[in-house]
């Protein structure tokens, strides 16, 4: 086998050179010439020399309107045992975009299968195999040619531009952009230049503070009864008490869906109960916003449940709630989103690369976060239960 190609879905192809470098520089001498890459090893006594042609839907529009459908048609064709994973495969080749297809002189070895790999995780698509065999990110097999399942638990990823179409981009975004990237730079955090800009105020549909305010109150009372149903306690007399407190603070019609189905379920998934009890950290950001936490600290640590809870029990009703707040510029407010937006790149670099997450960030808290300051945004207008996580 003398051919690997790796498939991806990106903004852009420009860190693409420097990711090339970073993961063959200690063994090859690398020359490029456009977008292609000639490596040839540095052994005495064994040459090896491998060629990396790069495209992208921008510069060569041809190629991928050739080649992608008919990419999804041989996926089609194959029998998978698992329909499920089908449909994930035929959506992540549907919005494919980048392409390094690698040639070798000779057959591939072992050692360079381990640097092609590496190359997949750093720029983080698939990985095709002339047999028809799929790799994930990681470089565990999807699914083989005849359509049984590999180990991977495989999740399509679309970079923004696939999915909003190219950037929109505004001074002020820059600006706001690059106060986040110094922010991060201090901080020895990674972050990349290609990370799209949040737009600018007049283009979000940011909430008033009363939706901000009954979002916190409702998402407050779930999150208690979630807290009940994962310690597992009294299922039936937390429902009545909690249900008693939505309508106490008149916010019963302000539950999202999921919200709605955890506290209606006769038994609760306990799974749904966790990640909603998770979303303490989204309530802390509402709170924030509403001006009754004064910083919004490093998500490296849990909030204080305590005072979460104490500034909503302290009221009788949501009235004398919205009283004690306060909202925060829009500016602040879009300056934290930004901040969290690059943040959580950062966790998810890190999570594909097998490291922990850097400056200790904690990633459930850093996408609760992201969760309520992008409802707060209007980012794309998305609703609670599905604010795209998207890096």
């Amino acid at each position: 086998m003398k051919h690997f190609t790796i498939f991806a879905s990106r903004n852009d192809i420009d860190d693409i050179e420097n990711t090339i470098s970073d993961v063959f520089v200690k063994g090859y001498e690398i020359k490029r010439n456009e977008h292609d890459y000639f490596l040839k090893s540095k052994g005495l006594f064994s040459k090896h020399k491998v060629t990396i042609r790069v495209a992208s839907e921008d510069t060569n529009p041809d190629y991928f309107a050739t080649n992608i459908p008919g990419m999804m048609g041989f996926y089609d064709r194959i029998p998978f045992e698992d329909e499920n994973l089908k449909g994930l495969v035929m959506t992540q080749i549907s919005v494919l975009n980048t392409m390094l297809a690698i040639e070798t002189e000779k057959d591939i070895t072992d050692a360079q299968m381990q640097l092609f790999t590496g190359l997949l995780s750093r720029v983080g698509g698939i990985g095709f195999l002339p047999n028809g065999i799929l790799l994930d990110q990681a470089g565990e097999v999807i699914v083989y040619p005849d359509g049984t399942s590999g180990p991977s638990n495989f999740r399509p990823h679309a970079c923004t531009r696939k999915v909003l179409g190219p950037e929109l981009t505004s001074e002020e975004g820059e600006q706001r952009k690059n106060r986040t990237i110094a922010f991060l730079s201090e901080r020895g955090i990674p972050f990349i230049h290609g990370l799209p800009q949040l737009p600018p105020l007049e283009q979000c549909q940011f909430k008033t503070k009363e939706d901000i305010a009954r979002r916190a109150v409702s998402l407050l009372i779930v999150i208690q009864f979630a807290c009940d149903v994962a310690q597992g306690e009294d299922i039936h007399g937390s429902r009545d008490f909690f249900t008693g407190m939505l309508q106490k603070f008149g916010v019963e019609q302000d539950l999202t869906e999921n919200e709605r189905k955890l506290l209606q379920d006769e038994e609760p998934v306990m799974e749904e109960a966790v990640n909603i009890s998770w979303q303490y950290e989204a309530y802390w950001a509402l709170i924030w916003a509403l001006g009754l936490v004064d910083t919004l600290d490093f998500p490296d640590r849990v909030c204080d449940c305590e005072y979460a809870i104490e500034v909503v029990s302290s009221c009788e009703t949501f009235e004398q709630f919205l009283l004690k707040t306060s909202m925060r510029s829009k500016e602040q407010m879009m300056d934290e989103a930004d901040r969290i937006y690059r943040l959580h790149w950062a966790c998810v670099n890190s999570r594909i690369q097998g490291e922990e997450a850097p400056a200790g960030m904690n990633e459930s808290i850093v996408m609760e976060r992201r969760r309520g300051l992008f409802w707060i945004i209007g980012h794309r207008d998305e609703e609670w239960d599905h604010i795209s996580m998207d890096t």
